[in-house]
This record gives structure tokens, C-alpha cells and sequence, in this order.
């Protein structure tokens, strides 16, 4: 398996509530920024680039969170993002967020593939597919953060 997807970020005061933590909406944001990284090193292209060659986007079907300990204003966090298995039109991404090895938050997305033009459900490119599956490990459980399973 290739080296693990991940993305350091540093918290900024802006992302801090009154209580002096992370907001919880920011830890999405940040999956989404480690998400589109992860695309860009698996599939070696961007967003966009991705979108315009194979005529797909993809869209979030699903989300979930789980906060197990607090971040703060100005520490650095590293966020690892590991792919489950691709189904025929969908792919669930995990989220770990940590601080110097300490477990910030968990969490995942789920992204469905659809054509670029009218935003139909369309199975995911070969290409796209075979550059992710390199990606993919074995799903993790967890009652707060397991997504219901598309058919």
C-alpha cells in the first residue's frame, strides 16, 4: 500500500469558539481539504482536472463526526484519510484527526459519482476507480461515524 494520505493543517484563531476550542463545523472543512488532497495524490490531478477529463463529479451524500478531545487555537494537526472499498457509484472516505498522536476526532464522507453535465448517479470512471483502490483499506466501525450502505 502507498504511503498513508495525509494532511498537516494548523488550527486558526478565526476556527476557535467562545470556550476556546475548534469549532465543530471546521473539522468537515478540514476533511474536505484532506479529501481533496488525498484525490490529488491518488490520482496525481486536481479537482478540476479530474472533472474535465472523465466528465464526473462527485457530490456528498453522507457525513458523520465523532469528537474525542478538544483542539485549540495554533496546534498543528494531521489528518489521515483512508478509502474503503468503491462501490459501483459511491465512495466512503475515513477520517482521523491527531494531535502529536493523540486522537482529535474520527469521522467519514461519503462521496457519490456523477455526471459532470446533469448530476446523474454514473458508476465511477475505470481510471478514477483503479488509482483510489490503491488506496483502500478495511473499513473501520463505529456506531457514531458508520455511514448507512448504499445499494
Amino acid at each position: 500500500m502507498p504511503e498513508p494520505l495525509t494532511t498537516i493543517l494548523r488550527v486558526r484563531y478565526v476556527e476557535c469558539d467562545m470556550q476556546g476550542h475548534v469549532f465543530n463545523g471546521h473539522y468537515l472543512t478540514w476533511f474536505d481539504m484532506a479529501h481533496s488532497d488525498a484525490l490529488r495524490r491518488a490520482t496525481a490531478m486536481s479537482y478540476e482536472e479530474l472533472v474535465r477529463a472523465h466528465g464526473m463529479d462527485f457530490v456528498v451524500a453522507e457525513s458523520g463526526v465523532r469528537y474525542r478531545a478538544p483542539a485549540h487555537y495554533d496546534d498543528e494537526l494531521r489528518v489521515t484519510v483512508a478509502f474503503e472499498p468503491l462501490t459501483a457509484t459511491s465512495l466512503t472516505s475515513r477520517f482521523a484527526v491527531d494531535r502529536d498522536g493523540t486522537e482529535i476526532a474520527t469521522g467519514f464522507l461519503r462521496h457519490v459519482c456523477v455526471d459532470s453535465e446533469d448530476y446523474q448517479k454514473r458508476p465511477w470512471p475505470d481510471a478514477v476507480r483503479a488509482a483510489l483502490e490503491a488506496y483502500v483499506s478495511a473499513p473501520v466501525a463505529n456506531e457514531a461515524t458508520t455511514p448507512s450502505r448504499p445499494t
